[in-house]
């Protein structure tokens, strides 16, 4: 499909009843999370590198056409210049492509503290370099100079030329909340610009959504205008719902289905969000 909608993570036991039938352990949670949305977002590797047999699990519990958008691990990210980090990074890019066609877009995320003004050339260095082979990658800024000019026009212009994408941010739902009549709750995920600008034949929206599904129709009816038009421009889009309430994530993630396919956008049909009651067994997945 041309648009993949998931949650920022697979495994959460608060899901239970919403995404896993009652009881389901928690080796099964990626398997039944992949039978339900064809994508995830996945922050593990943020974290840690899992290694070959963890990669295997992953390739042999999810259907053929899930999608793994993983990020780069902060040990390559977050710990000053990344020129000095290239070969890790290398390294991990290849680590992940074992999960062959099942890897989507990888994503570099950068600290609020990596500024243009010191981190430009390392950055446009690290990048130049970095194999992107068989691969797609997006990068994701948070100092907000990145946003305004000249720094945008010249990341934007780098990013064009290496075919890497930028990965959108939205957290407007949370800090915004007032437009929808809501108000706005303790978020850990920053405020900052959304750049529209397409420099990849793909793009990845990080939705941060709020805890009231309503709060959120706003601002995913903007995002389904929006949609519709890469959609008609062959970009491939894949959008992941975040919520500072976790237990709400896959349940806003199903209304930006039904948002985006009211708006006559082509999805597959989700399985219906089960309850405790549920007669579903975990072998129908």
């Amino acid at each position: 499909m041309p648009i993949s909608i998931g949650c920022a993570i697979w495994s959460y036991p608060g899901w239970i009843g919403e995404v896993y039938p009652p009881k389901t352990p928690a080796k099964e949670f990626l398997h039944v999370y992949s039978n339900h949305f064809p994508a995830v977002e996945g922050n593990t590797t943020f974290y840690a590198i899992p290694d070959k047999v963890t990669i295997d699990r992953w390739r042999s519990q999810t259907p053929p056409k899930f999608k793994f958008c993983l990020k780069f691990p902060r040990a390559i990210t977050h710990n000053g210049l990344l020129v000095p980090y290239l070969i890790q990074a290398q390294t991990f890019i290849t680590q992940m492509q074992a999960l062959g066609n099942k890897l989507g877009v990888m994503f570099i995320q950068l600290p609020p503290n990596y500024a243009p003004s010191e981190g430009f050339a390392d950055l446009t260095a690290f990048l130049t370099a970095l194999s992107r082979r068989d691969v797609s990658i997006a990068l994701e800024v948070r100092h907000l100079d990145w946003f305004n000019s000249p720094h945008r026009e010249r990341l934007n212009e780098l990013l064009t030329k290496l075919g890497i994408g930028r990965v959108i941010l939205d957290s407007r739902p949370i800090y915004e909340a007032d437009k929808s009549g809501e108000v706005a709750i303790a978020c850990k995920k920053p405020r900052v610009p959304i750049d529209l600008t397409l420099t990849a034949p793909f793009s990845l929206i990080r939705y941060v959504s709020h805890p009231v599904r309503s709060a959120n129709q706003i601002w995913l009816d903007g995002w389904a205008k929006q949609v519709k038009i890469w959609l008609q421009q062959d970009t491939q889009v894949y959008m992941f719902v975040h919520c500072p309430i976790e237990v709400k994530s896959p349940i806003n993630a199903r209304y930006l289905h039904e948002v985006l396919g009211a708006s006559g956008i082509s999805l597959a049909p989700l399985p219906p969000p089960l309850s405790d009651d549920s007669p579903v067994q975990l072998n129908l997945f």
